[in-house]
């Protein structure tokens, strides 16, 4: 169950990952362009809920969920900014076992999805983990983390114009334009976390028809990937995440097998999404 929900946000964020890459060999950087707001994928106001479930042996069960919401704000700082907040908690009768409630936030700029500033806060068990960016117009990033007993870490990140943080990669992916994405080709991505910079892969496997438990049956864009090992994951399993096929582009589904178990997501309630829920077919 350790990091089970933090875990959440790698997945719907298409933080599918082939490997690590070196510094030498480091793939394209994706083109972060302009967006315009007849074309954003989201608007202010967006809720989306997600039930995490979880397999292992004999239990089934729902275990806890993942809330994202984000609005539009404007300050003297930023300027014009979209502001996001995802958290994640385990139920109630879970935390008596393993007590979840983490913080993810994200203020990004809402012309071409760059962030500007993310803080994360994880509270999982006896786990306990503090991140706050700061990001800079030379694309190097300003990082603090505190690790629960530890001193501060004061370091700066050399990141590049592609590297976003878990959530403004969240928005930023969902306006791609996937028709144009060749199946089965890796496509690179970059994120930054702790205080590493990862540049990793995405694949598009095609598209799907897929039901959703609670809300319906769906046309979806299939990703698949391996993902790199650790906390959560062998290095050894496959990543599913569906998206839906409509200019939404909200993730509905994922699933993966980790070291203890399997761990599944979907899509539970929505409010003010942008546009009609055209993927849906009944």
């Amino acid at each position: 169950m350790r990091l089970l929900l933090s875990t959440i946000l790698f997945l719907f964020s298409f933080a599918v990952v082939s490997a690590q890459q070196k510094e030498e060999s480091l793939p394209p950087c994706v083109s972060v362009k302009n967006i315009s707001e007849k074309d954003r994928a989201y608007k202010d106001g967006e809720l989306l809920v997600y039930k995490i479930h979880y397999v292992w042996g004999m239990i089934k069960s729902d275990v806890g969920e993942a809330r994202a919401s984000v609005v539009r704000k404007n300050d003297s700082l930023y300027g014009d900014y979209f502001h996001s907040v995802i958290k994640g908690e385990s139920y109630k009768l879970y935390d008596l076992f393993f007590k979840v409630r983490d913080l993810f936030e994200s203020k990004f700029n809402t012309t071409n999805g760059r962030p500007y500033y993310f803080h994360r806060d994880i509270a999982e068990g006896r786990y306990r983990m503090l991140n706050t960016y700061h990001y800079n117009k030379d694309y190097s990033i300003q990082v603090q983390i505190k690790r629960k007993e530890e001193p501060l870490v004061d370091t700066l990140l050399q990141a590049r114009e592609c590297t976003f943080d878990l959530v403004s990669l969240f928005y930023f992916v969902r306006n791609f334009d996937f028709s144009k994405t060749p199946i089965g080709v890796n496509q690179p991505i970059s994120f930054a976390i702790d205080n590493e910079v990862f540049n990793v892969y995405y694949r598009y496997e095609g598209k799907e028809n897929k039901k959703v438990p609670g809300i319906g049956h769906f046309r979806t864009l299939k990703f698949v990937a391996r993902v790199v090992s650790g906390e959560v994951f062998s290095g050894k399993q496959e990543l599913v995440v569906w998206v839906s096929d409509d200019q939404n582009k909200i993730p509905l589904l994922f699933e993966s097998p980790i070291k203890v178990g399997i761990v599944m997501g979907r899509l539970y309630d929505f409010e003010n999404i942008k546009f009609p829920f055209t993927s849906k077919i009944k």
